[in-house]
């Protein structure tokens, strides 16, 4: 039987450019670039994170576009991922909410359709002490003819 199409061609029709890894680091009470823009728009068609280290300290995590020009926005709300160990090897989601920015999850989704603009997707962690690293992935394709997405 012949393969008509590769799982990496197809990856490439259904969701863009990528996937493009960076890993947090050890935590720390601070804000990480995770993911630079360049360039103009994009659009994030898929986001999500692998614990490297396990996170086991009460800390909080959230994700937020920071444009070179304009307001920060918040792409997942900070959530607390530490009270109950985190393993390392979880898949860090998104859980969707109401009437807000969607929280981060292990029974999450992949989020996507986030229009990102020339600036930095950000990492804030805050606590007393926090630990654990995740390597966050993302796929993407320009809206501005020339953006790139790269790893912060």
């Amino acid at each position: 039987m012949s393969v008509i199409i590769q799982g990496s061609q197809l990856r490439t029709l259904l969701l863009g450019n990528g996937p493009v890894s960076s890993a947090s680091g050890a935590f720390a009470a601070d804000t990480r670039t995770i993911f630079t823009v360049a360039g103009g728009e994009v659009m994030v068609t898929a986001l999500w994170g692998v614990v490297t280290t396990a996170i086991t300290v009460a800390n909080t995590v959230a994700l937020h576009a920071n444009p070179t020009t304009g307001t920060t926005g918040v792409i997942a709300t900070a959530t607390d991922i530490g009270t109950t160990d985190t393993a390392a090897g979880s898949v860090l989601g998104f859980r969707p909410q109401t009437d807000s920015a969607p929280d981060l999850a292990l029974d999450g989704a992949i989020l996507s359709g986030i229009v990102v603009s020339t600036g930095d997707i950000e990492q804030v962690t805050t606590g007393t002490n926090p630990d654990g690293a995740v390597t966050w992935y993302c796929t993407w394709v320009p809206l501005t003819t020339g953006a790139t997405l790269v790893a912060g």
